[in-house]
Formats: C-alpha cells, structure tokens, sequence
C-alpha cells in the first residue's frame, strides 16, 4: 500500500500541469483572437472614414496657410490705421552721399552744370520768342520743349527751371547742395539767352521787334498773378515728377514734360484772359522772368522801388517754387496712396 501512494501523485501533478498549459494555450489564443478583432475595427473604421481625415487636414492647412498671409501682407485697412501708408514719404530718394567736399570732386557735376546752362539758354530764347508769336504758336513750342528735355537729360536730369529744382529738393530726390548750383546754372543759361536775344535786337535797329517784358504788378493785382504762377507751377512739377517714373524712355519722359508745360501755360492763359483781361502777367519759370524785367525801374521813392521788387521776386520766383514742392508733393501722396512701386 505504500508504494501506490506516490503513482498517484506524479498522476495529479502531471494532469495539473497539462491543464496549465491548455489554459495558457488557450489564453494566448483568445488574446490573439481580440488583437486581430481590434485591428480589423481599426481597419475598417480607416476605410469607412477616408474622407473626413483628408477634409480635416485640409482645413488645417488651408488655416495655417490662412495664418502665415495674414501675418505677412497686412490688409490696407490695417496699414492705414497704422499709419504706415505714408512711412519714408520724405525718405531720401537719391544714392549718391553728396557734400560741398566731394561733390565738386566729379567731372560728371560740371557735366550737369553745363547742361543745365544750355538747357535754361534754349528755354528761355524759345520763351521769348514765344511772347512774340503768341499762344497760336503752342504746336510748335511743345515740339521744342520736347527736343530740349531730351537733349539735356542725359546731362543732369533736364530740370532746366528752379521751380522743378527746388521741388526735387523738397521731396529729396536731389541734394540740396546740387540743388543750389543747379539754380545758379539755371540764371546763368537764362542770362546767356537773354544775352543772345538782346544782341540780335540790338543788331535789327529800329525794325526789329521790342523784346517782351512782363506786365507790371498792379495794385490789387499781386494776388491774382502770385494764384496763377502757382497753379501753373504745380501742373509742370506734378507731370515732371510722374514723368521720372518713365526716365528709361527717354522719349517718353520728354513728351510727359512737354504736355504738362503747354497744359499749364494754356490753363494759364484762358485763367488771366477770360476772367481777369490781362495778358504777359504769368511766366512759370523764376529764372527766365529775372530776364522779363520783372523788376521796377522807377517809382516816388526808394520805398516804392524796394516793395515793388519784393512783389515781384515774391509773385515770379517763391510763388513758383512754393508750387514746384505742392507738385512734386501731390505726386508722391497719390503714388502713396495707391501703392505704386
């Protein structure tokens, strides 16, 4: 009886553990079972749903995209309350680092001088016979206006006038160092052409025409002659500065000039004709109206005599050069205003 005893244990141990073992096999492959179950779930949840995900992450970068472009190109309402709209409006707008001790320095300067003489000699000779053959001769005028922007341009930037110069200063596109011996130049070639007029009037006797002068300021008249000096001014800065815009055609730039000056003296001309019945009271160039005798001669005294040449330096050369600053001014706010480049 003894030796039965332990048979049946080894019996009970053996079966214990082939039950363990079916139970782990069975375990295993019921865990099998689930996993395989859940990936078919997750399977078939991808496949039904494709086209939700692909919508969402569209969105996502439609909003990213969204994003980035608001925050890298502000709306004009935006810049407009900012205040941005009209940042660097007088902004330095020419390259060269000019001064009174380099500037002198370049040949190319001298070259702008002498171009800026002989264009204020050909506009003031054309000026004067202008005045001789009346307003019916603005057909051929605009063609000389042309020829001589053109010719000069290549020289110094053909601003031939001061009033042009002073309103490339204000609105720095010139150095006002430039700016100052652009306006000497520009006397000198006026005088130069007054010169060459006076000598072949002098050489034609007593047939030859009287040279043009300007009419003289009248009492109550100063306002009226100072209003259309500006007016005019500011129509020649105003087409000058939009022709700088096209300064690679030459031709171009020189017609832009050109139908901005015969524009201006006809508005001129129709202003001071039809409403107040006067005639040589405007010349829209200070230098050239130095050589009109804009000056008084006479007078009851040296009172007299002094205000009436600050009249006429105030009406004929600030008045003009006040209203080459409002064009060149006018220009760059309405290029401002609607974003040119």
């Amino acid at each position: 009886m003894a030796t039965k005893k332990p048979k049946s244990g080894v019996k009970n141990n053996k079966t214990a553990k082939s039950n363990k073992s079916k139970s782990a096999a069975e375990e295993s492959v019921s865990v099998k079972t689930t996993a395989q179950e859940e990936l078919e779930v997750v399977k078939t949840e991808k496949t039904d749903k494709p086209e939700k995900t692909e919508k969402v992450e569209k969105s996502e970068k439609t909003e990213k995209v969204e994003k980035s472009e608001s925050t890298e190109k502000p709306s004009i309402s935006s810049e407009k309350t900012n205040g941005s709209v009209f940042k660097g409006f007088f902004a330095k707008k020419y390259e060269a680092k000019e001064s009174i001790l380099t500037i002198f320095k370049s040949h190319k300067f001298y070259g702008s001088l002498f171009g800026e003489v002989i264009g204020s000699m050909l506009i003031t000779l054309l000026l004067f016979g202008l005045s001789l053959m009346g307003i019916a001769s603005m057909a051929t005028y605009s063609f000389a206006v042309l020829a001589i922007f053109i010719a000069i341009y290549a020289f110094s930037g053909a601003c031939i006038n001061p009033l042009i110069t002073v309103g490339m200063m204000a609105s720095r596109r010139m150095s006002v160092i430039r700016g100052v011996m652009y306006i000497i130049a520009e006397i000198v070639g006026a005088w130069l052409g007054w010169l060459i007029f006076n000598s072949f009037h002098l050489a034609g006797g007593d047939s030859a025409y009287a040279i043009p002068t300007m009419a003289e300021i009248a009492d109550g008249k100063f306002w009226i002659i100072a209003m259309v000096e500006l007016l005019g001014a500011a129509i020649i800065a105003f087409f000058y500065a939009r022709a700088l815009k096209y300064k690679r055609s030459v031709f171009t730039f020189g017609a832009i000039i050109a139908g901005g000056t015969v524009l201006a003296i006809v508005i001129c001309y129709v202003i001071s004709a039809a409403f107040f019945s006067m005639n040589s009271n405007f010349i829209l160039n200070p230098a050239a109206a130095l050589m009109f005798q804009i000056f008084p001669t006479s007078g009851e005294d040296f009172g007299a005599i002094f205000g009436g040449i600050m009249q006429a330096l105030a009406a004929y050369a600030l008045i003009p050069m006040i209203g080459g600053t409002i064009g060149f001014c006018l220009s760059d706010f309405t290029a401002k205003l609607s974003e040119e480049e």
